[in-house]
């Protein structure tokens, strides 16, 4: 009895419990997932203008797509015209960098591009610049 009692001793002593380990590495991938801010882009096929002074766009601006039939999404999320102002200013009143970059198709009415614009800086947007192919 005393040898069988020795061998299952040996047995447990030598098995290694992996179960903090599994802890320690879903905590950390939950972290990565907090943390991590993903840029995100509207289901949208847009043409985009071209002109020759373009310069590259911060990514950690505000994007508000607007299709070719006037659809309209903040941060890849669609959104109502009569709804872009309070969306904006919700979105823009949380950020340290007040940037929206308004991505729109070439065919959109200037009107509707200057309106958006204005939508954008009556919610508190500090800088609005507008997508652009850059043209060699």
């Amino acid at each position: 009895m005393s040898i069988g009692h020795a061998t299952r001793k040996q047995r447990q002593e030598s098995e290694i419990n992996i179960a903090p380990l599994i802890d320690m590495v879903f905590i950390l991938l939950i972290f990565f997932m907090v943390t991590t801010t993903f840029v995100r882009e509207a289901k949208l096929d847009i043409e985009r203008p071209g002109a020759k002074t373009a310069q590259r766009a911060d990514n950690r601006s505000v994007r508000v797509s607007v299709g070719r039939r006037g659809e309209l999404f903040v941060d890849a999320r669609p959104v109502k015209s009569w709804m872009l102002q309070a969306r904006l200013r919700e979105i823009v009143s949380r950020q340290r960098i007040k940037t929206v970059l308004v991505i729109a198709d070439r065919h959109v009415e200037t009107g509707m591009l200057v309106d958006i614009v204005d939508q954008c800086r009556l919610a508190g947007a500090r800088d609005v610049g507008v997508a652009v192919e850059q043209e060699l």
